[in-house]
């Protein structure tokens, strides 16, 4: 038992490294090498717990999916309040996750990782989807289409938001430094003008 919770101890602590790494140098310094060099064991290790790399940068990922969740959690507030209020406040907290977490942003959203859903990575977005469907369904679109759609399109929108953002591609084209605007503007596209 003892070797088992030390395993799983050292498992954590690779997937904790490899957080502070892609947190601090972005998710292209994630290497297995550079990964165990600094969790101090060696470059081996980490495949007893993670047989391919890409199953190590799925559970870094789903430590990202999981800090966005909690804070989407928290971000939601009262149920009962204005679902648009609370959209423009989860649209905020989405791209401002995407701007402060770069590299975990850009690794939580690679392609090869989704698409091999190790650790059931795809299903770990689903409690943000769900979210912003809820809120999407209670804001009644003006279009309607069904509330998964209008949703799926919203968060593509504010995911293109947050890259172009992040790039600084938007703030040159539409001469912002705020992108509140930008919100707003994606929620009447996709819900209709705000009531007056």
């Amino acid at each position: 038992m003892a070797e088992h919770e030390q395993g799983m101890g050292l498992r954590s602590r690779l997937v904790d490294v490899g957080v502070e790494l892609v947190t601090t140098e972005g998710a292209g310094a994630l290497s297995l090498r550079e990964i165990a060099r600094r969790a101090g064991v060696s470059h081996g290790a980490p495949r007893r717990y993670f047989p391919t790399h890409v199953a190590l940068l799925s559970a870094i990922a789903r430590r990202g999916f999981e800090d966005l969740a909690v804070r989407v959690m928290e971000a939601a507030g009262d149920r009962r309040a204005d679902p648009r209020g609370r959209l423009m406040a989860l649209g905020r907290l989405y791209i401002d996750f995407a701007l402060t977490n770069r590299g975990m942003f850009e690794l939580m959203f690679r392609h090869d990782l989704l698409e091999s859903n190790h650790l059931g990575l795809r299903e770990t977005s689903l409690p943000l989807f769900a979210t912003f469907v809820e809120l999407v369904d209670r804001a009644r679109p003006a279009s309607g289409a069904e509330p998964q759609v209008v949703a799926g399109a919203l968060w593509a929108n504010l995911h293109g938001i947050a890259q172009l953002w992040g790039w600084g591609s938007l703030q040159l084209a539409v001469g912002a430094d705020d992108v509140d605007p930008l919100l707003r503007a994606a929620l009447d596209a996709h819900l209709g003008p705000e009531a007056r």
